[in-house]
């Protein structure tokens, strides 16, 4: 088959047209109002939104050492699924992602597999110990464009500054896990009335504040890029927009988990809604949907952490931190955004696919749909009704803090490069 083309579609959900691509060459062909009938292959996509293949800046698929909870091809599985064309997947594995062979492999298992483009992040420092840095040059010449200790945060200010000094020499990206170590010891919820009233105990906002202060000043004065994995507070909003009204190069994600749910989800003790960091109060998800919009967070990025059951079926503060998210994304994006009134898929197709390409610099992804781009794409179903269950989920592990919650959008079809990597019965 050389040419496939689908019909009925609408691109960024608005005017339907049909677009013909070239499966060998894996770009789009040609775009028309008019079916191509006398395509190889012709799918009917019912006027179905369609979109740039999302991009993923922060996941975990936990190969290699925990591939009972996750592998590659697991993860590529749901990410194809959720709609997503690339991901990248965090350093913190065992071992540790601080070599560049290791690197290398986990990019080939990728593209192996072939359901979607899996980076690899390299950890900032050795073993995620924050005590000696990467060879963050060997590393980057070897294609690692982002490093990060995720997990843990570089909370060591000279270490850091170091770390800023050489990801600015070799023009990759920093990514921080914001969180003085110090200040959270021993806490699992987030610092306020709800963790008061249950008995557990807190994690404050300061915790994170504090570090993305400090990273901000030392971008400022040492260059770099910096990015700043799952902002969670009002006050790390504030901050950000401070940075970025200074010109400090500073890019922040935001997680569906943190716009959708609250730290009120906490009143059953239930593991699954252990997650790092907690779950806020409304007005912390509120101001994170607002700098979306206006644009101080910039990407959307699921934190994707699959967990097995004897990890999460224990008492809340036992349980280890972490949620499905990749398949449900869309869905969760779709009712805060969308469905809302808040914004259209114009936005939702740049704070998934096209800003997250631009930050890491990816050329053949987050691109318009347009004829000569790379066919990679997602389709998605604005009327389709759903159920989240852990069970039927592509991912390994099953830990999806939105069980029985029901849905109105959900991924019928994602193509990689002209090659269709998911496809729901109804695409």
């Amino acid at each position: 088959m050389t040419k496939l083309a689908l019909n009925n579609v609408r691109p960024y959900g608005e005017d339907v047209t049909s677009i013909l691509i070239d499966v060998e060459d894996g770009v789009i062909d040609s775009i028309g109002d008019n079916p191509f009938d006398d395509a190889d292959e012709t799918i009917d996509c019912g006027g179905n939104v369609l979109l740039p293949g999302l991009v993923d800046m922060h996941v975990h698929l936990r190969e290699p050492g925990r591939e009972d909870t996750e592998t590659i091809a697991t993860g590529s599985d749901a990410a194809a699924k959720g709609g997503f064309t690339a991901v990248f997947t965090m350093a913190n594995t065992n071992p540790v992602i601080d070599q560049p062979f290791l690197a290398e492999a986990v990019w080939e298992k990728g593209q192996t597999y072939g359901k979607c483009d899996v980076y690899p992040v390299g950890s900032i420092t050795k073993g995620l110990e924050g005590k000696t840095l990467t060879e963050i040059g060997l590393m980057a010449r070897s294609g690692v464009r982002m490093f990060s200790d995720d997990g843990k945060c570089v909370n060591d200010p000279q270490l850091m500054r170091r770390a800023i000094e050489y990801a600015k020499a070799h023009d990759v990206i920093l990514a921080q896990h914001a969180e003085d170590h110090r200040m959270t010891e021993g806490a699992v919820a987030h610092e306020g009335e709800q963790a008061a009233r249950l008995g557990l105990r807190g994690w404050p906002r300061v915790a994170e504040e504090s570090i993305v202060a400090r990273d901000a000043i030392m971008t400022r004065d040492y260059g770099g890029r910096y990015h700043l994995c799952h902002a969670s507070t009002e006050g790390t909003v504030e901050l950000l927009r401070f940075a970025k009204a200074q010109g400090i190069n500073v890019t922040a994600e935001v997680t569906p988990h943190h716009l959708l749910l609250t730290d009120e989800m906490l009143s059953t003790y239930d593991g699954l809604f252990r997650v790092n960091p907690p779950l806020r109060e409304k007005r912390d998800a509120e101001a994170l949907k607002q700098a979306l919009l206006d644009g101080t967070v910039d990407v959307i990025a699921t934190d994707h952490a699959p967990h097995g059951s004897e990890d999460k079926c224990v008492e809340f503060e036992h349980a280890k931190p972490g949620m499905l998210g990749l398949e449900t994304s869309m869905a969760i994006v779709h009712r805060v955004f969308v469905e809302s009134g808040l914004a259209d898929w114009r936005f939702v197709a740049k704070v998934m696919s096209e800003r997250p390409a631009e930050i890491l610099r990816l050329e053949d992804q987050g691109r318009p749909i347009a004829v000569g781009e790379p066919a990679n794409l997602t389709l998605i179903d604005p009327q389709d009704t759903w159920t989240a269950k852990g069970k039927d989920m592509a991912s390994k592990a099953s830990n999806t803090p939105y069980e029985g919650i029901e849905f109105n959008a959900r991924v019928v079809g994602t193509w990689l490069r002209g090659t269709q990597t998911y496809s729901a019965k109804k695409a």
